[in-house]
């Protein structure tokens, strides 16, 4: 008996042509060897932006806002950010340096504890110096710091969404005085509820 070839299919992947085909003998269809091709794996992600506004994301780059309610502009509905916390270096932190002293570790434990508790899900800590060093000395000194008190964070279980460190950039007080310099010098932690 002679086997009739019924459908011939042409798939392309990856530059590659790979050609299918099913033959049918008698009266059961056998497929021939086809190479299995693997294709990529996307992961599905979710991040919150600083702005409080969930995203989804794939690693293929799509990405778009998670919560369905929008404002009439078309614009995402964002959770609410409120600072919660002002943690003064000088409290956590010798001079230049940003590995936290064992009573702020405690404090800053039982902070993200107790906030976690009120109904807080997620968190960004942003670090800030004053001007006395380099701006890029800055820079990597309120990075380091706030990744610190993230880290504390983290150990307990609480949702860290954003580290960020501002140098100098972001003063609230004088840099010109003493006082102005030390209000400067701290590690701001905002709430998303």
């Amino acid at each position: 008996m002679k086997a009739k070839i019924l459908q011939t299919s042409f798939v392309a992947l990856g530059g590659a042509m790979l050609v299918a085909s099913a033959v049918v003998v008698g009266t059961v269809a056998v497929a021939q060897d086809i190479p299995t091709v693997t294709g990529e794996n996307y992961v599905p992600t979710i991040w919150i932006d600083p702005d409080g506004c969930e995203h989804w994301a794939m690693d293929d780059g799509s990405e778009g806002f998670m919560d369905a309610h929008r404002r009439p502009d078309g614009s995402a509905v964002c959770h609410r950010k409120d600072i919660c916390g002002v943690v003064f270096s000088d409290q956590l932190f010798v001079t230049d340096k940003y590995a936290i002293n064992a009573s702020g570790r405690e404090s800053l434990t039982q902070f993200f504890t107790q906030s976690m508790a009120n109904g807080v899900f997620g968190f960004l800590v942003y670090g800030h110096t004053d001007s006395r060093e380099s701006d890029e000395y800055n820079m990597r000194l309120s990075q380091n710091r706030a990744n610190a008190v993230a880290a504390i964070g983290q150990e307990v279980g609480a949702r860290v969404v954003d580290v960020r460190g501002f140098g100098e950039r972001a003063p609230r007080a004088d840099n010109g005085t003493a006082e102005g310099m030390q209000q400067n010098r701290r590690v701001e932690i905002y709430c998303l509820r």
